[in-house]
């Protein structure tokens, strides 16, 4: 890459939209082992394992077609009958615009645009997660089918939200590693189509055991790891070292992943741009063998966009571009998004720094997983998945789980004296003020496509309330001035109700882009205390925007009745704020990721500890660690009714009796009169499926509404254990409730999993002797012993 560059992405996204802009979809998808001169190679004869058929496929390549295969854009084998391929195709929170694979110019011009993921991740509901990413992939395949896509798409983004300003934490399931490693297993099993019928699951189960099964489509955790960092004064994501230590590395970092792979089963993994303790993400060979041989990844490795020319161009880390390319093949990277292996690689060969069997072995994974695909057995219309096509995109089934997801992770944060739902009899006219509240662009936040018909929160108030209006107050959401102030305070002040939407957009936070205030943009404080000063009844103030905000003005203000966080919504999102304004739907949402107060903005953000260190004055990080002052924590969240807790059924005790292989204990350290251990080693349990426990309870809905409400069981260990979460999430789930009735409901235990920490040399623990298990405000001692 040259020096003039800006990003070492914008130039592949600006090829992006240009091409999804400008070349005609082709009307079928081109696919190889085409009849009746291009069926009869071994790799097309589906008879034959999956190993084979890629190995077969090796041999017939030369190296210059080898290479040809190392970048996202795949070159065309012509003479074997194999087209070109795009392996770079989007699909976070529905089919996005954002690299080159996916077309909106032919039959299909719009796809579903559901909530941003960490809207969804505030429902902490799995089975909607699931049902989102199953609908995702079957608009997917179905614009595959018409020419208009690939199949391999680079989602989800199961980065740790770690700093409230990460231009890309809207992207991610919030800060919660439990949280965020069970919606990555979610998003995979649906997008994947993990839940076909019999004659597929079949064909997994019989290829498994050799190559991870077959596949509707590919889907791809990233970044892989420790990224969580756009543009921090002078550090940038291109360059960051992540320092990260072995506890938080195994403790918070990582869990998301291992869990995407060994029970996702996803087929793709991205390596991240930066590196983690001096060495590039795509060259830590020991990290992504662990991937491998440790948790067993059966997929293709590719580079974040252009990663791989950074590790020398950038970093400097490698002393010229054929070793940056011999790091990162023989580390265990097998593609490149960008075109760095395309010109460097046979340089390589020729100088000996990488030898062909490198490229072999990258070219195994990445054809095993278009095998498992399907893209070598025929013509992809005449099987299982070729009559998904345009009817399938957009459906009404879609847009009402769009629907679903957005009310679901709508977060009541505050309600003073129960002023929503609003009065009916009482509402005669409704004044909705802010520049996005009619601006339907504003609806997705980041990696989103063309929606079907995406409605406005002012569009979604109209439906419900005849005489709405709407007044800009600020030109945009920057809020630069006070231009438009005076014709936003003459309306609110004839109406009878008024809601001033403010938060962020993309102009404040995305990829590249990190906030460097928590504060509303601009002078959006001042627009809504001067609309507050008017307005005959305390205002509705409603949030947009996927980084926690400091609204300490707002929830101190009795001006201000109540405010609502709705992120970025999807293209349903106008209406589903209107249903819980207006009663039609009990809010139940959860913040996912703790709201903290400006001053945090004085930490600094490259620091990667999760810990508080008080000798340092660090508070650390996230509700796990944070000690400092907070605006809303994480799981907050109300709702129309009232709800209260009952524990049914719980055990007062584990033993790991019988369950641990044989151990010395006598170099550890002891407690109490039996000599016993202060913990085992995770590893020392020989069986920790029989450790595992139900916790049965009830869930009484006290309030005259139905609704669903979101069940959250913690943890703390009782003893002093350094370095121990204050507390941690162990399982949650969301529970419907009917007005005035109890349900009853119950969460396993993975007592391994779950009861367990991480030490300082990064080895899982698990403390013995007295656990408390918190649900709502009810507390339970349980003693892990043996």
């Amino acid at each position: 890459m040259s020096k003039w560059r800006v990003s070492p992405v914008s130039l592949l996204q600006l090829f992006a939209i240009l091409i999804s802009h400008s070349v005609a979809a082709h009307p079928h998808p081109r696919y190889p082992c085409k009849p009746p001169h291009h069926d009869s190679y071994p790799f097309c004869n589906t008879s034959l394992s999956i190993p084979t058929r890629a190995q077969s496929l090796i041999s017939f390549l030369t190296l210059k077609e080898k290479i040809a295969q190392l970048s996202n854009g795949a070159g065309r084998i012509s003479r074997l009958g194999i087209p070109a391929y795009e392996w770079w195709s989007e699909s976070l929170h529905g089919i996005a615009i954002n690299g080159p694979g996916v077309a909106f110019n032919g039959s299909i011009k719009t796809a579903t645009s559901f909530p941003q993921v960490l809207v969804t991740a505030a429902a902490f509901n799995r089975s909607l997660w699931f049902e989102i990413a199953k609908a995702i992939g079957v608009e997917a395949r179905a614009m595959y089918n018409e020419g208009q896509a690939g199949l391999t798409f680079w989602a989800p983004n199961i980065n740790i939200f770690r700093d409230p300003r990460w231009g890309r934490g809207q992207e991610t399931p919030g800060e919660d590693p439990v949280v965020t490693a069970a919606y990555a297993v979610e998003y995979v099993k649906g997008f994947e189509g993990q839940s076909w019928g019999e004659e597929y699951r079949e064909k997994r189960a019989l290829e498994g055991t050799e190559s991870g099964g077959a596949l509707m489509l590919s889907a791809c955790c990233k970044h892989f790891t420790a990224y969580d960092l756009e543009k921090w004064r002078n550090f940038s994501r291109y360059t960051f070292n992540a320092e990260v230590t072995k506890q938080d590395l195994e403790d918070t970092y990582q869990p998301p992943f291992r869990s995407c792979i060994q029970e996702g089963r996803a087929s793709c993994l991205m390596c991240s741009y930066n590196q983690v303790n001096g060495i590039p993400a795509c060259a830590r060979r020991d990290l992504l063998d662990q991937v491998r041989n440790e948790w067993g990844f059966k997929g293709y490795i590719t580079s974040d966009c252009d990663a791989v020319a950074i590790i020398y161009e950038d970093q400097k880390y490698a002393h010229s571009a054929e070793d940056a390319i011999a790091d990162v093949l023989k580390a265990g990277m097998d593609i490149n998004c960008g075109t760095y292996l395309l010109r460097h690689t046979e340089s390589a060969v020729k100088k000996g720094k990488v030898l062909e069997k490198d490229i072999d072995r990258a070219l195994f994974n990445l054809f095993s997983v278009q095998l498992r695909l399907g893209l070598f057995d025929g013509n992809p219309l005449q099987k299982q998945f070729g009559k998904l096509g345009t009817a399938d995109v957009c459906t009404e089934q879609h847009r009402q789980l769009a629907l679903e997801a957005a009310r679901q992770g709508i977060v009541l944060l505050k309600n003073d004296n129960k002023f929503l739902p609003l009065d009916k009899s009482t509402v005669g006219s409704l004044v909705v003020i802010g520049p996005a509240a009619n601006d339907t662009s504003k609806l997705g936040g980041g990696y989103t496509g063309y929606p079907c018909r995406p409605v406005s929160l002012y569009e979604g108030q109209r439906a419900y309330v005849k005489k709405t209006l709407f007044a800009r107050g600020c030109f945009n959401v920057s809020c630069e001035s006070v231009a438009g102030f005076t014709e936003a305070i003459h309306v609110a002040q004839k109406a009878d109700y008024v809601m001033v939407v403010a938060g962020l957009d993309l102009t404040q936070e995305t990829e590249g882009l990190d906030r460097v205030s928590l504060l509303l943009p601009g002078k959006q404080m001042e627009l809504i205390s001067a609309i507050a000063n008017v307005s005959r009844r305390p205002l509705i103030l409603v949030l947009m925007g996927g980084g926690p905000m400091d609204v300490s003005f707002a929830k101190d203000d009795p001006r201000i009745a109540c405010i609502l966080w709705v992120g970025y919504p999807g293209e349903v999102g106008g209406q589903a704020a209107a249903d819980v304004v207006h009663g039609a739907f009990n809010p139940g949402g959860r913040l996912p990721v703790t709201w903290y107060p400006e001053s945090f903005t004085r930490i600094p953000m490259n620091d990667m500890n999760m810990r508080a260190n008080s000798t340092r004055d660090y508070p650390g990080r996230t509700y796990r660690f944070y000690t400092g002052d907070i605006i809303y924590g994480f799981g907050h969240g109300l709702s129309y009714s009232t709800v209260s807790y009952r524990f049914l059924s719980v055990p007062d005790r584990v033993s790991l009796l019988g369950s641990l292989v044989q151990t010395d204990f006598s170099k550890r350290s002891v407690y109490g009169r039996r000599g016993l251990p202060d913990f085992v080693l995770v590893d020392e349990v020989a069986s920790c499926e029989a450790l595992k426990f139900y916790i049965h309870f009830s869930v009484a809905n006290n309030g005259d509404m139905d609704g669903s409400h979101v069940v959250m069981l913690f943890s703390r260990v009782g003893r002093g254990f350094e370095g121990a979460p204050t507390k941690q999430l162990i399982g949650f789930t969301r529970v419907h409730t009917e007005a005035y009735k109890a349900t009853e409901a119950s969460l396993l235990v993975d007592t391994c999993k779950q009861l367990s920490l991480v030490n300082d040399q990064g080895t899982r623990i698990l403390p013995l002797g007295s656990h408390t298990l918190m649900l709502g405000g009810w507390e339970h001692s349980l003693n892990l012993d043996v």
